[in-house]
């Protein structure tokens, strides 16, 4: 079963404690991988709590990048709040 989350929930998850975003409706946690990105943990903390998804696409990622992000999936973006 998926796991929903609200934006309400997701927003709260906006520091390097607990960081995370929304990419196509899909909700991960990134904090475990604020300090390895390449880009900087800046540029995913400016994200943090909010939907990343432009941004994501923006930049372009690599077919590995968009594989790894996969392993950091909790869930999704409650239809409510699409």
């Amino acid at each position: 079963a998926v796991k929903y989350y609200t934006l309400e929930e997701i927003q709260k998850h906006n520091n390097a404690k607990s960081t995370w975003m929304i990419i196509h409706y899909k909700v991960y946690d990134i904090t475990r991988f604020l300090s390895e990105h390449p880009g900087g943990e800046e540029v995913l903390l400016e994200q943090a709590g909010a939907d990343a998804t432009e941004s994501f696409e923006d930049v372009g990622h690599s077919p590995d990048a968009r594989e790894m992000l996969k392993t950091f999936i909790i869930g999704e973006l409650h239809p409510d709040d699409r």
